[in-house]
């Protein structure tokens, strides 16, 4: 009996002993595992990290590869957005030169905001707020562009006449003296010599400078480029005549006239053959004066009835009555 009591002990103690060694067992199982994944996590959210580091790498690098440099964002503006830019400039003088102006400026500031900043946009927009009388913005185009580029001809040219409008003659001469000597440097198939010659002699003329008037005037009239006008020749005929040389004076008179007469040839508007043939009245009616202070009666006798003729045929009443009293006291 005792026997099987102790044998029935032995028996549960070993099975004790086995439940326990399976419970430690199982505990070391679990904290084997529990150590795995914790070992798993570490590797996982290394990973995790990696990976993300990676990624800012990458995205940093192609984002540093293709950010646009000076150079990529020219090329970008001049094969993209210029064209766009270019087409506004285009509209814009094609706008001017057809008088909207208005219309004009708006296109030529989309084209300098769309990156076309050239001396000409600049220039023309300038030009277009000179005819609409905002002087102050006018004066900002044109110096921009002398900023940018000191041998610029058109631009001090224009300035010189923004400067006469201002009646600012001494600056308006200083700039003509920057254009002829720009144009000389650079020239600019947009300017003539001719002209810029002619301007200065006729600040010259309005500063009283006979001599030099007269040497400005005689250097446009020498010049091949472009063409002769009428004014030089009766600019000069002032200048002469305010130096008493009334001889060179009616001279110039006369080949103003003869100018006229060639041009009005080609005139097609009735404004423009009027407008021509009233200077042309004027310039017999002055060299009528002139005959008359050398005591050339027959002269001036000529040269009123040829002012009469032309207020004739433009029904100018007035200067017909004028010129027909100057007759008569030419005996």
């Amino acid at each position: 009996m005792k026997k099987n009591v102790s044998k029935q002990k032995n028996t549960q103690l070993k099975k004790n002993n086995i439940a326990g060694k399976k419970a430690n067992e199982a505990q070391g199982l679990k904290k084997a595992q529990n150590q795995t994944w914790s070992l798993s996590i570490y590797v996982y959210w290394f990973i995790i990290l990696f990976f993300i580091a990676a990624t800012f790498y990458i995205l940093g690098r192609s984002h540093s590869s293709f950010v646009p440099t000076e150079q990529t964002q020219t090329a970008e503006i001049t094969e993209e957005v210029l064209l766009q830019a270019n087409d506004y400039y285009e509209s814009g003088k094609t706008k001017l030169l057809a008088g909207n102006v208005e219309e004009a400026i708006t296109d030529l500031n989309a084209a300098i905001e769309a990156g076309n900043k050239e001396a000409n946009t600049y220039i023309l927009r300038g030009e277009a707020y000179m005819q609409l009388g905002n002087y102050r913005q006018a004066l900002i185009d044109f110096n921009t562009v002398i900023e940018q580029d000191n041998l610029n001809a058109v631009a001090y040219y224009d300035r010189a006449l923004l400067n006469m409008r201002l009646e600012d003659y001494d600056t308006a001469l200083s700039d003509i003296n920057n254009a002829l000597a720009a144009q000389t440097e650079k020239p600019s198939s947009i300017l003539q010599m001719r002209d810029l010659y002619a301007k200065r002699g006729q600040l010259n003329l309005w500063a009283k400078n006979w001599d030099g008037a007269i040497a400005d005037y005689t250097n446009s009239l020498a010049r091949q480029d472009g063409k002769v006008s009428a004014s030089v020749y009766a600019e000069r005929a002032e200048a002469y005549t305010a130096k008493n040389n009334y001889v060179k004076a009616i001279n110039d008179y006369a080949s103003a006239i003869r100018v006229i007469s060639e041009q009005i040839e080609g005139v097609t508007t009735a404004a423009d053959r009027e407008l021509l043939s009233s200077q042309a009245m004027s310039y017999f009616e002055k060299s009528a004066a002139l005959n008359i202070k050398l005591n050339d009666k027959e002269a001036a006798r000529n040269d009123l009835q040829s002012a009469y003729m032309i207020a004739s045929a433009l029904m100018d009443k007035p200067s017909m009555e004028r010129i027909e009293k100057l007759l008569a006291g030419v005996k």
